[in-house]
C-alpha cells in the first residue's frame, strides 16, 4: 500500500527534472572543457609586430629558434 503511491511520482515529474539537470550538468561540462580549446583572438589593428610576435611564442605557437630568427628579421 505505501510502495505504490511512490513510483508515480518518480517516474512522472521527478524523472522529467532528473533528466532536465542531467543534461544541463552534460552541456555545462563539455562546453567547460570545450572553452580552453579556442583559438586564440586575432591580433588588434595597430599591435606593435614585435608584440605578436612575443605573444606567439609566450602561447608556445613557435619555438626559440623561430622566435629569434623573426625578431631578427623585424629589427632589420
Amino acid at each position: 500500500m505505501w510502495g505504490s503511491g511512490g513510483g508515480m511520482w518518480f517516474g512522472g515529474p521527478v524523472m522529467w527534472i532528473f533528466w532536465i539537470v542531467l543534461i544541463g550538468v552534460v552541456v555545462w561540462l563539455l562546453r567547460s572543457v570545450s572553452a580552453g580549446r579556442r583559438d586564440p583572438p586575432p591580433p588588434a589593428v595597430g599591435d606593435d609586430p614585435r608584440v605578436i610576435l612575443e605573444r606567439r611564442f609566450a602561447r608556445g605557437e613557435i619555438d626559440e629558434a623561430e622566435f629569434r630568427r623573426r625578431r631578427a628579421e623585424l629589427e632589420r
